[in-house]
């Protein structure tokens, strides 16, 4: 309850804030010493409404919003958003790296944080990626030092931000919402959302929007990919497990469970959700660089659903199959996952060409022995470090 009082009251202030930047300044409202003074203008009627009155999820042009739910592209849809707010900024000089975190908001009772974070001791626009990992999911990696640390270096300012129906962006929806609630939704509005963003990242001028790259992870990678089949400025996309095949992924994926798919397999829903499948919109990306990593025996993403969506990657995309979760952390630690990203968006890329399959499909068995080291108790470490201790 008082999580939900509180995110009202951010709302709020963020509709006082976006009618306060429309106000003329203060200084443009002063006489010159010169000028004669003017008798005192009748008060004007209040610009804000009684808070009481009306609902405070309302944005500042509530009533001229609309969303086109059938469009990728913003193009038949209205969004009038607010000035954006600035509600964190950690500037640690301990820390490389300098963290913001934004709230805007462009649709009603649907504000976002966005947190950028960019490495300290740079000059001129940093190249940037932006992450979107699937649902469910919340905010936690953003606010962490190690995250901010790790996706900053090399010179790259990281954005992070959660997709619709997700983590912090449920406060306001129904208890019993989820990222499946309303599927079509929760995909085109994050895909809305990307290029809101983008349009925002563009107004600043410390982020070089020639060099744009995304990340996207399970539902985030879907996302990503139909974001850069409408949207250009992506210019590298590099997507892990994405979903999609949506017949078969509803059908034999692990979610939703078994006793509520009935609703994800009628024709009307699969219908509705059909011109939103990677598997048919691979062709349209528009990035120049585009990664699809896999990972078999994932759950939620059936083998051959990776598979069909593999075989609909343009012959220029470069595609890696790990045979297990295991392989994955065993070939792919976070320097070398993130790392082609960087290597993509760096001002010497070369521009790619149809490969191969020999040079553009890898492939890496699963690992018969998990590569992670095996978990001791906290007990048992003592107990050693006590035996160190005697010796």
């Amino acid at each position: 309850m008082f999580q939900r009082f509180s995110q009202r009251v951010s709302v709020f202030l963020i509709f006082i804030c976006g009618l306060a930047s429309l106000l003329p300044s203060g200084s443009a409202q002063q006489t010159t010493a010169a000028a004669p003074q003017q008798a005192p203008a009748s008060p004007a009627p209040p610009l804000l409404p009684d808070p009481l009155s009306q609902t405070v999820y309302a944005t500042a042009n509530d009533k001229d919003y609309s969303e086109d739910f059938s469009s990728l592209s913003l193009k038949s849809s209205a969004f009038y958003p607010l000035p954006p707010v600035m509600g964190q900024k950690d500037d640690s000089p301990k820390m490389p790296f300098v963290r913001e975190r934004w709230q805007m908001m462009w649709r009603p009772a649907d504000p976002i944080d966005l947190y950028v974070c960019k490495p300290k001791e740079t000059t001129g626009k940093l190249p940037v990626i932006l992450y979107l990992y699937t649902s469910p999911s919340d905010t936690k990696r953003f606010k962490s030092d190690d995250w901010c640390m790790t996706m900053t270096s090399d010179g790259f300012a990281a954005v992070g931000f959660l997709s619709a129906y997700t983590g912090d962006r449920l406060d306001m929806r129904s208890p019993s919402a989820t990222f499946f609630t309303d599927f079509r939704e929760s995909l085109v509005s994050t895909v809305h959302d990307i290029q809101m963003i983008l349009d925002y990242l563009a107004t600043r001028d410390d982020l070089d929007m020639n060099r744009v790259g995304m990340y996207g992870q399970g539902s985030g990678g879907t996302i990503a990919i139909l974001a850069s089949s409408v949207d250009k400025r992506i210019r590298a996309l590099d997507v892990l497990t994405p979903w999609g095949d949506w017949k078969n992924f509803f059908a034999q994926g692990s979610y939703p469970s078994a006793e509520k798919r009935a609703k994800f397999q009628s024709p009307e829903f699969l219908a509705q959700i059909a011109p939103f499948d990677p598997v048919t919109l691979l062709l349209r990306v528009k990035a120049k660089s585009l990664r699809i990593q896999d990972v078999r025996k994932s759950g939620r993403m059936p083998d051959a659903s990776q598979v069909r969506l593999e075989a609909a990657a343009p012959r220029t995309a470069v595609i890696t199959q790990y045979g297990d979760q295991a392989s994955l952390a065993a070939h792919a630690p976070v320097g070398v996952l993130f790392g082609w990203l960087r290597t993509e968006l760096q001002p010497n890329a070369k521009p790619k060409v149809i490969l191969a399959k020999s040079e553009r499909i890898h492939y890496f068995p699963p690992e018969s022995v998990n590569p992670l080291p095996p978990l001791i108790p906290l007990a048992e470490l003592k107990k050693q470090d006590q035996q160190k201790q005697k010796q």
